[in-house]
């Protein structure tokens, strides 16, 4: 596959880093960009087109235990951004001296170089946009496209050097049906398809419709209730915040510790992973750690693993398994159950269909 002009531009920063070092320094540079279309939509028409071209790079520079970071707004051009990115590394330098040593500094040695690029051919934001609307027409619409390239890459002194170049979608959308009473939708992915998505407007429409039937005031008690895979993600995302996090969950502050202490359990039916090879996250972290394919983290209902930092790791004497410094998910994945969400209503029969959740917190 032939190399991405941003992919040939960080390979010259690279190189430019590789030559400027002076004797006993070592660095890590990490490049962070995006070339995506937004667009908002309003009453079932485009308010707000855009796109955002961005590249930032962030350097790390080390000497013995000692250890800065800077992140500097680059052009993608090699040239133009030559003397922006020496200064930033003389800064680095010069704060170097007035710092301590760090004792849990950690950062990749072995050399572990990786490239995956998945760029499928990909539609134009304005064919998709005219598409959306198509669908949507007479209905109260407002929602959120976002589309287009996302770059990641790592570099360090000992010639290690990994790519991440991803181009995926996501349309997020809303259908009112009057002030209070909307039902969200969403499609995502790395190809768009028509006809996936016009499976999804039409479901979108028919839970519409039942908007307009009268509400029913529904007493406290226990019912049997179904969660659609939109509403049980906004569960999982909540149960992120620190529940998987290796750190917290030795310090005690994870939401899922009595799972970790076995003093409670979920349903077995419940099983989590950190899926990297089936995300959209590179295989790498920012300190250039490899990341595993996949980590289990809940199987059967019981807590069986966390993300652990290169740096919790050194400080909790625990084994890393290239977790950023958040520990937070970066492709978690809930194993499927055994009903097809065709079948969900027959087998709820009488109880609540929850089709969305929003503003969790605990």
């Amino acid at each position: 596959m032939a190399t991405s002009s941003m992919e040939a531009y960080f390979g010259d920063v690279a190189g430019l880093l590789d030559r400027s070092l002076a004797a006993g320094e070592v660095y890590t540079c990490r490049l962070d960009a995006e070339n995506s279309d937004f667009v908002r939509l309003n009453r079932g028409k485009v308010r707000q087109p855009g796109s955002v071209a961005q590249c930032y790079l962030r350097l790390h520079l080390v000497s013995g235990h000692r250890h800065a970071e800077q992140c500097i707004t680059v052009s993608g051009d090699a040239g133009r951004d030559r003397e922006p990115i020496l200064a930033a590394l003389a800064r680095l330098r010069a704060t170097l001296a007035a710092l301590p040593d760090d004792p849990h500094l950690s950062y990749a040695t072995d050399v572990r170089p990786s490239r995956v690029v998945r760029s499928e051919a990909a539609l134009p934001a304005e064919t998709i946009i005219e598409t959306v609307l198509e669908a949507a027409r007479g209905l109260d619409l407002v929602g959120l496209y976002a589309g287009g390239p996302v770059y990641r890459g790592f570099a360090n002194s000992f010639g290690q050097r990994n790519w991440h170049e991803v181009t995926s979608f996501s349309l997020q959308w809303s259908l009112y049906h009057r002030a209070d009473k909307a039902v969200k939708s969403a499609y995502g992915g790395f190809a768009w398809d028509d006809a996936a998505f016009a499976a999804k407007m039409a479901d979108a429409r028919e839970r519409l419709a039942l908007l307009g039937r009268p509400g029913r005031s529904l007493e406290p008690g226990r019912y049997r209730a179904y969660l659609t895979p939109s509403a049980m993600e906004e569960i999982a995302g909540m149960l992120c915040w620190g529940g998987f996090s290796g750190r917290a969950l030795e310090t005690r502050q994870s939401c899922l510790f009595r799972l970790r202490d076995g003093s409670a359990e979920l349903d077995p039916s419940v099983s989590f992973s950190e899926n990297t090879a089936e995300g959209i996250a590179p295989a790498f972290q920012d300190e250039g750690f490899a990341r595993p394919a996949e980590v289990p983290l809940v199987d059967a209902g019981r807590m069986v693993g966390s993300l652990v930092n290169p740096r919790t790791a050194r400080e909790f004497t625990l084994v890393h398994n290239g977790a950023n410094a958040s520990e937070v998910p970066e492709s978690l994945d809930m194993r499927a159950g055994s009903v097809a969400a065709a079948d969900a209503l027959a087998m709820l029969d009488t109880g609540l269909y929850i089709s969305n959740l929003w503003y969790l917190n605990f």
